[in-house]
């Protein structure tokens, strides 16, 4: 087996060589807006993927300001700029425009850990019938590895083959659905979403927003003290304590605790919009 990539370093070049020789291609597509910060990491870990032929790399973009598009075109990747769609129709869009055999889909800040790459093309070689495999993924706050606490080893479906699958819509994190038989692969993908507070924070508002727009869609309209105060506090101590949270230090300590607040902003959220748009009212997922 290949080494795994250290989980404190998040800024080494992942450049393995593959000894398999591939029958099949693959696209690996994402959708990207100011990604400038993680684009470059992500698509170095790609280019064992697509190198001599082997794939292309499919960038959907919804109208970058910074150097997202430059840095994408200096690795060779297929550009398209369309307006924001929601997350399930952008994704679903952009698998759209892939030409080869197999797709993988990323987000902008998600990196191959060193292994994976070379575990998808021995994979794809072996043709084992599977239409898709589960990825495992390593979620990092602050550069450290959250290896507890519910969120390892936080398999995702990211790679089927072209045509097997779309994605649903489910609020920030849309759901990709297949009909057929999935592996697992054992390396993972790196998510390097948060290596600030501020821009945990940022997230957090933002993905509490959609969470509140699902929540109003199943009921939760009214204003209830035990989704806004009793199930943050039961959700800290069930990650933190029972699912051993705090083996993650200071950094699980600060994530535990902030995740348990988004919980009670989304539910406050569902109230405030049950509120605004009555009972029958619709609700529509926005851009974060």
């Amino acid at each position: 087996m290949l080494p795994i990539l250290a989980s404190t370093r998040l800024d080494v070049p992942i450049r393995p060589r593959s000894r398999y020789s591939l029958s099949v291609t693959i696209s690996v597509v994402l959708i990207t807006h100011n990604e400038e910060a993680n684009l470059p990491r992500t698509l170095d870990s790609l280019l064992p993927l697509v190198r001599d032929g082997g794939g292309e790399i499919v960038v959907l973009d919804s109208g970058s300001t910074d150097s997202t598009l430059e840095i994408a075109r200096g690795y060779g990747a297929k550009i398209f700029v369309e307006p924001w769609k929601g997350f399930a129709a952008q994704k679903n869009s952009a698998i759209e425009k892939a030409s080869m055999d197999w797709m993988l889909q990323l987000d902008a800040d998600e990196a191959l850990e060193l292994g994976l790459a070379e575990e998808i093309q021995a994979a794809l070689a072996a043709d084992s019938g599977a239409v898709g495999y589960w990825i495992p993924r390593k979620n990092f706050f602050l550069r450290r590895w959250m290896k507890h606490g519910g969120f390892y080893p936080d398999r995702k479906l990211r790679l089927i083959r072209r045509g097997a699958g779309r994605f649903e819509e489910y609020g920030a994190h849309p759901t990709i659905k297949i009909v057929g038989p999935t592996g697992n692969l054992k390396h993972a993908l790196l998510h390097n979403a948060y290596p600030s507070l501020s821009g945990y924070i940022e997230h957090m508002n933002s993905y509490s927003s959609s969470g509140a727009e699902i929540a109003v869609a199943k009921g939760h309209r009214r204003f209830n003290l035990l989704n806004i105060v009793v199930r943050p506090k039961l959700t800290f101590i069930y990650n933190y304590i029972f699912r051993l949270g705090f083996l993650d230090g200071r950094e699980g300590l600060i994530l535990h605790l902030y995740h348990a607040v988004y919980v009670s902003w989304k539910y406050a959220k569902a109230w405030e919009l049950g509120k605004k748009s009555g009972p029958d009212a619709s609700v529509r997922v926005g851009k974060p």
